[in-house]
């Protein structure tokens, strides 16, 4: 039973914390045991991300970090899961001699099976084949117990083609997942004793049910509108089938999120007033570029009608800084939007030319590191003051907080977030944690909120 053992280790998004539960799923059926330390395992799995450059070079040098395991089990497996799996291909043979396994997004059903061959036969495996319907939607994700919050998977793939982005070429084009097994996993989970789930797609909102297949495909068949599933409709059957249950949903894109999609988070008390709506660049130059679909003055009204249906809620963004091309003038749009929208919170990257991507064939990587990573230090601090900003407007309140766990900074305090997803901390009293309760907030940083139990 030893050669059976399996460590795991995730870089990367939600997408890919969600799939490593995917595996370690399937591979527990089939009688592998799960190890959280990597010296006893016999099989080791890194679940890659490539959405920048420092991520891959991050996760590469992890892989020869783990190269002297080799010397003591000369019988170990290592697998490369996701997505450099699809960028690097059979490549990673060559550059890691040490690999004996690859395989993509789609391809995790094969893992007992290759796994087995290999400690049966030896040799090196590779599939980076995308399969139109594979959704895994049979398929219960494997979570810790002690979880508060559970990602489900409604959608894989993304059909947007942004220039700068590899993730259509690392997870093929989008196919949303049957809608009654979403709402099968999100009652097992209220079962389970999870508190909060958060919907997962590349785009969420352009989930698309008809049936199965890649949504670009959907022309092809002749079907009644009542037969489809879009996302506004799943987010209320969700909302319906767990009224107990906190919903999120991650990500939206400013071309396809609908008023419906605002309406019935208005109409559902379950369902978090948080958007995360990245922005990318506040340059229309620089959005044409990055093939973004919608222009500035569009985003600004999308802002507008989520303020007006929605006047507390949260929006959070990404922004990419030092694309092909920016312009001081481009960059200071995009610090003019963000003044103006005053973003709860961001995620914000200097660009990195990806393999794959339009951006890396066609443009010219342009900027210089130095112009890059001082535009980058200009939005963070600017993203503080907003976060600042938007914070202390809850000073004073009475808010409903999801107990999470145990404060980093004191294990007399708890934190959770509010419906906002801001992070809260607090005093634990008599509470537990995936309680949810009442707290006031009497104080605030820059990036969390300080109140006590009401």
């Amino acid at each position: 039973m030893e050669k059976k053992k399996y460590y795991i280790e995730n870089y990367g998004c939600q997408m890919n914390i969600s799939d490593s539960e995917i595996v370690c799923s399937i591979l527990d059926n089939e009688g592998f045991i799960q190890t959280d330390l990597i010296q006893n395992a016999n099989i080791i799995l890194i679940n890659t991300c490539s959405i920048r450059e420092k991520s891959e070079k991050k996760i590469l040098l992890r892989i020869n970090q783990i190269k002297y395991l080799k010397n003591y089990k000369k019988n170990l497996i290592i697998g490369i899961l996701g997505c450099m799996a699809e960028i690097f291909k059979k490549k990673f043979f060559k550059i890691n001699k040490i690999v004996n396994l690859i395989l993509g997004p789609d391809s995790y059903r094969e893992l007992p099976f290759l796994i087995k061959k290999i400690l049966n036969q030896n040799g090196k495996y590779i599939n980076t084949y995308f399969y139109n319907n594979e959704t895994y939607s049979d398929i219960i994700p494997k979570r810790k117990k002690e979880k508060i919050t559970a990602f489900v998977t409604i959608m894989r793939g993304c059909d947007n083609m942004c220039t700068f982005c590899v993730v259509p070429f690392t997870r093929g084009r989008e196919k949303s997942r049957d809608p009654i097994s979403i709402l099968k996993e999100c009652e097992f989970l209220f079962q389970k004793g999870f508190k909060e789930i958060i919907l997962l797609g590349q785009n969420v909102d352009s989930y698309f049910w008809y049936g199965g297949g890649l949504k670009k495909n959907f022309n092809k068949f002749s079907l009644k509108n009542n037969t489809i599933i879009n996302f506004p409709k799943l987010l209320e059957l969700v909302a319906k089938t767990v009224p107990f249950m906190r919903i999120r949903f991650w990500t939206s894109n400013p071309n396809q999120i609908t008023l419906n999609v605002l309406n019935v988070m208005k109409k559902y008390k379950n369902i978090c007033k948080h958007i995360h709506l990245p922005v990318q660049s506040g340059s229309n130059k620089i959005l044409s570029l990055m093939n973004r679909k919608y222009s500035r003055e569009e985003y600004i009204l999308l802002i507008n009608q989520i303020y007006k249906i929605l006047p507390n809620c949260s929006i959070s963004c990404d922004i990419i800084t030092g694309f092909c091309n920016e312009s001081e003038k481009d960059h200071n749009e995009t610090l003019n939007l963000m003044n103006y929208v005053k973003y709860n919170f961001s995620y914000m990257f200097i660009y990195s030319p990806r393999k794959l991507t339009y951006a890396f064939k066609k443009f010219n990587d342009n900027v210089s590191l130095t112009i890059k990573k001082r535009r980058l230090t200009e939005i963070i601090n600017l993203q503080r003051k907003h976060s600042y900003y938007r914070l202390k407007k809850s000073i004073g309140k009475i808010q409903e907080i999801l107990i999470e766990g145990i404060s980093k900074k004191s294990i007399n305090y708890f934190y959770g977030r509010n419906s906002g997803n801001d992070i809260v901390i607090f005093n634990k009293k008599n509470s537990k944690i995936g309680n949810l309760i009442k707290v006031k907030i009497n104080n605030c940083t820059s990036a969390t909120l300080i109140g006590e139990i009401f």
